[in-house]
């Protein structure tokens, strides 16, 4: 028998992630009473959470009254935040994107001026999408650095100047709702494993300007004691030729500095190439350019080496790649598959898939947005969301 939870939270965890469409499906799920389930469930349909509508399969008998989340009874606000760019998107509750907005921003602005653009943006979708503050259950922010998950607080973040330990949720308090905030390859993990999320061992590598890598295990993001777990971009290796490079966070030789996006666009001018971002060599390597292929397929081999040790500890389902780099495609898959099936162990590697991110540019406004509605919807709470719905 099962022995899942069954709080009123997880009850409509199990109907909004689609493991249960029924009132006799979440008693078989949870082994809970059926009179206790069906208590909880009338509470959550009073307080606009669950619906009813249509009747499913008979197995014999009166036909099952299917349940179905009700995604519109509020909205949040997701924010990619990015180096040179922010998006910011309204989505519904179920993660789906009702408005979005892109702007160019640089992050060495400052917290109060790239948080200000941001307010602004956010009021235009919110606009866009006939929506008010009012309605905004939740906000949601990755951004790119370290950061101090339960407090929102980024720590000592190499390439966002000026904002360690700066009260980001403060910036959103017009929304009086929780805030929740995490480094943005944690964020886009979430959104690679989607709302019905995944009981997999994934890892998430984005290779951008920096290097990150989203750990999930069992289908939950893990984060570490302080909320830093997978800053792969800053672990040592050597560099091809053997010199040392300074990488912005002060130490020798970082992954991030041998081969993430700026060292891509350094390697590139130094060979000659006429380019002035990274993305215009990752462009030249996808139309089959020689040089740019070759700069590519190396930095792939370079993050496949630390890939292949991650490997043996970790033995991941599948490694997910993502970020500006990512783009390249084929070429950095097979400088990374060359390093990872050579170096790691073949029972880690025997059945390990290694792919691109499906949706990219998409997944880090899902992913705020999944994980302000997690928190959103966590235990205490649906409990209280309840608790007012009985009082009105």
């Amino acid at each position: 028998m099962a022995t899942s939870s069954a709080s009123a939270g997880a009850l409509l965890h199990h109907v909004r992630t689609g493991r249960a469409r029924s009132r006799a499906e979440l008693v078989a799920l949870t082994g809970a009473a059926r009179n206790t389930v069906s208590a909880r469930v009338d509470q959550l349909i009073a307080a606009g959470l669950l619906e009813e509508g249509g009747r499913g399969w008979s197995t014999g008998g009166r036909p099952p009254t299917l349940l179905r989340f009700n995604s519109a009874a509020g909205c949040v606000l997701a924010v990619d935040l990015g180096v040179t760019s922010v998006d910011v998107a309204v989505t519904d509750l179920s993660a789906q994107v009702l408005a979005t907005v892109g702007h160019p921003i640089d992050i060495a602005d400052g917290p109060r001026a790239v948080l200000a653009e941001v307010d602004r943006l956010a009021q235009e979708v919110l606009a866009e999408a006939g929506l008010t503050p009012a309605d905004v259950c939740a906000v949601g922010v990755g951004v790119p650095g370290p950061v101090e998950f339960s407090t929102g607080r980024p720590s000592h973040p190499p390439i966002m100047p000026g904002w360690h330990d700066f009260p980001i949720p403060s910036a959103f308090g017009r929304y009086e709702c929780p805030v929740f905030v995490d480094n943005d390859v944690n964020v886009m993990a979430l959104g690679e494993m989607g709302v019905a999320g995944s009981d997999q061992d994934v890892l998430v590598v984005k290779v951008g300007t920096g290097i990150g890598c989203g750990i999930v295990v069992e289908g939950c993001v893990y984060r570490g004691a302080q909320g830093s777990a997978g800053d792969i971009g800053h672990i040592h290796v050597p560099s091809a030729d053997g010199t040392e490079v300074v990488c912005r966070c002060g130490q020798l030789n970082c992954l991030e500095a041998i081969a993430g996006g700026m060292a891509l666009l350094r390697d590139a001018q130094a060979a000659g190439l006429p380019v002035t971002t990274t993305r215009e060599v990752v462009e030249r390597a996808a139309l089959g350019d020689g040089q740019a292929l070759e700069l590519v397929r190396r930095a792939g081999r370079t993050i496949g080496t630390v890939l292949a040790a991650l490997v043996n500890f970790f033995n991941p389902h599948r490694i997910v790649m993502t970020g500006g780099v990512a783009r390249a495609g084929v070429p950095l898959l097979a400088g990374i598959r060359e390093a990872v099936y050579a170096r790691s162990m073949p029972l880690a590697a025997r059945a390990l898939e290694i792919t691109v991110s499906d949706a990219p540019d998409l997944s880090g406004r899902v992913g705020a947005a999944l994980m302000a509605i997690e928190g959103y919807l966590d235990d205490d709470s649906v409990s209280e969301a309840l608790t007012r719905a009985l009082a009105r």
